[in-house]
């Protein structure tokens, strides 16, 4: 293997080892993707300023997200499908986190259950919570959550519908991928991706499969996927559900200051400020330049993270300045995964620590506590 030295690197071999579709459900973003490129243009408009002569040892980006002590200001978002993208993935990426001592996530959209993730662990990660039509197995998720020592749960509000992904469409993209000549053809150049499927039983959604009413076979789950996400979801249910979980309560998928102050109203931990990665309303503007009008809003009701755009440790230092207490990461967690499952993913943690640190020295600061607005400059 090539030397691992940046996120692109682990990028270009994740392209050459994970079959197309789900390249694309990755990399793509909605509609005319504006909002996907604004995530990251908008982020290469934030300069430093540089400082010399500071004493920089020791250094730490040492910290806490919701009360809990992480190695560095980083989770691991949820990201669907994870076990589509390397097998096993939700179990890898989670066992990377633990050891490196950063937060896992698992979507409600997992290909390996709660509990399957649980029992390959030996921490609480957490947990994603997409709220169903149906409000029975909404609850059922949140008390399985429970059951395995969740340590937090994560309340995605901005997938009450899915947005034109054009690429998933012109992928057909399925899990498991169906078995038309195009995808058999570029599953065959994909040999290692291919025998580690095989060799794993879990291929479904399986959160879902076998848990939710109606969902008889894989035809049946991704009828009943394309239709479960409620569009009626509203604050009520949100009060509701805050009621049901009694741990640390996170809210993503914010990018109103009026929708941050209900959450802390609501009594949420955290909110992560996030246009799902540029998916979902595409001419939306980028999380970085909401985050400071949130954090002006809430900032000291609770606790105020970014999503969607960041790709190196500079962004972490970015967003630090700019009053984020943390950032979640999902590209490239699947990059990390997809190039060389959980050894791809502590690489990609090595790789965010050691810029994060570096940039961290380089503008006079030796604890990640310290970064704030004055690091900073806007270039036009």
């Amino acid at each position: 293997m090539s030397v691992i030295c940046e996120l692109t690197d682990l990028q270009r071999l994740y392209h050459r080892r994970v079959p197309r579709m789900f390249q694309g459900y990755c990399e793509s973003g909605s509609w005319t993707q504006q909002t996907l490129a604004l995530n990251r243009a908008d982020f290469q408009r934030i300069l430093f300023r540089q400082r010399v002569a500071r004493d920089l040892e020791p250094r730490t980006l040492a910290t806490t997200l919701v009360g809990q002590p992480v190695r560095m200001p980083v989770a691991l978002a949820p990201v669907g499908l994870l076990g589509m993208q390397h097998p096993d993935g939700e179990i890898k990426a989670a066992q990377a986190a633990e050891a490196f001592g950063v937060p896992f996530t698992l979507s409600t959209m997992s290909i390996c259950s709660i509990e399957t993730v649980a029992r390959h662990t030996t921490k609480p990660f957490w947990f994603q919570l997409y709220v169903q039509r149906d409000r029975d197995f909404t609850r059922k998720l949140i008390e399985r959550a429970r059951a395995v020592g969740c340590s937090a749960l994560v309340l995605t509000l901005d997938l009450q519908m899915i947005g034109k992904r054009h690429a998933d469409h012109r992928n057909g993209m399925t899990a498991p991928p169906r078995l038309t000549l195009p995808n058999l053809i570029d599953i065959a150049r994909r040999p290692r991706w291919a025998l580690g499927m095989l060799a794993t039983r879990n291929r479904g959604f399986g959160n879902i499969q076998g848990c939710a009413t109606g969902v008889e076979d894989m035809h049946d789950l991704m009828q009943w996927t394309a239709a479960s996400f409620d569009p009626k979801l509203g604050w009520d249910d949100v009060k509701r559900y805050r009621e049901w979980w009694d741990g640390p309560l996170i809210i993503k998928g914010i990018m109103e200051a009026e929708d941050a102050r209900a959450c802390a109203a609501l009594g949420a931990d955290a909110v992560v400020v996030s246009n799902h990665g540029g998916r979902q309303l595409d001419g939306a503007r980028s999380s970085i330049s909401v985050l400071p009008e949130i954090v002006e809003a809430v900032g000291g009701d609770l606790e105020v993270w970014l999503d969607s755009g960041v790709r190196t440790g500079q962004d972490v230092i970015r967003a630090r300045a700019l009053g984020a207490r943390g950032v979640m990461v999902g590209r490239p967690l699947v990059y990390g995964l997809g190039a060389n499952g959980r050894a791809g993913v502590t690489r990609m943690l090595e790789i965010l620590h050691e810029e994060t640190e570096l940039t961290m020295a380089f503008i006079g600061h030796r604890d990640i506590a310290e970064i704030g607005p004055a690091d900073i400059v806007m270039h036009a």
